[in-house]
């Protein structure tokens, strides 16, 4: 993993965009792991040559067998505006999903209270009164069925850790290679859920934004582009 380069979608003196594969922690591990947060500060340096620390702040933060558009703020000022637009729910966060199962109907929503469990390091599906409970709310709509999957593109509105995994899991149909969360399939690294498109406005300026991340190659030898 150390000697993998950044995949860059996208950058400028405000935005780093990254496509992040899976496998690699976002951030949050001993600084002598690898994550995605330290290659971006590694490029950032032999890039713009750059002496002493840089400053970069991960705004879209993905677990670690999830890959995907990842979003990085260059300067505290990006990073601020940013995290508002999340906030604020104005920022279009779209992810594909490989699901078992046949999904149905083909198009929902799923609203739910989640709780951690620091003890087992997962989410669980609780009650809106439980210690800590955070609402989650997402929207799905099947795009095919291949094999005993479903694909699944997923519209998520609130951001909450594990969601899509959970949420989708907890109505019968796991991530594929999502063993966490009751997955008996295996899948070739990682975990069949992509952070596909971010749509937000430019942090100075407020230009529209597309990001789009391309499907790592599992999902192309299924036939999906």
């Amino acid at each position: 993993m150390e000697h993998m380069e950044l995949n860059v979608l996208y950058e400028d003196n405000h935005l780093l965009v990254v496509s992040k594969p899976a496998g690699l922690a976002t951030m949050g591990v001993a600084a002598d792991r690898p994550s995605l947060i330290a290659m971006a500060r590694q490029y950032v340096k032999d890039r713009y040559k750059k002496p002493g620390n840089v400053y970069l702040g991960v705004v879209s933060r993905l677990d670690a067998p999830v890959t995907g558009v990842t979003l990085i703020a260059r300067t505290s000022k990006a990073a601020r505006r940013l995290t508002e637009q999340f906030r604020e729910r104005a920022v279009e966060k779209v992810y594909w999903a490989l699901v078992e199962g046949a999904i149905s109907p083909v198009e929902g929503e799923c609203v739910d209270w989640l709780a951690h469990d620091e003890r087992h390091r997962r989410m669980w599906i609780v009650g809106p009164g439980a210690p800590q409970a955070q609402h989650a709310r997402l929207t799905y709509r099947r795009l095919a069925t291949i094999e005993r999957f479903s694909h699944v593109e997923v519209m998520l509105e609130t951001g909450r850790k594990h969601q899509i995994r959970l949420q989708l899991a907890g109505r019968g149909h796991p991530i594929v290679g999502d063993r966490k969360y009751g997955s008996a399939t295996a899948w070739p690294s990682g975990i069949a859920l992509h952070a596909r498109r971010l749509v937000l406005a430019h942090p100075v300026g407020g230009a529209p934004l597309v990001f789009e991340a391309p499907l790592p190659r599992a999902w192309a030898e299924l036939g999906l582009t």
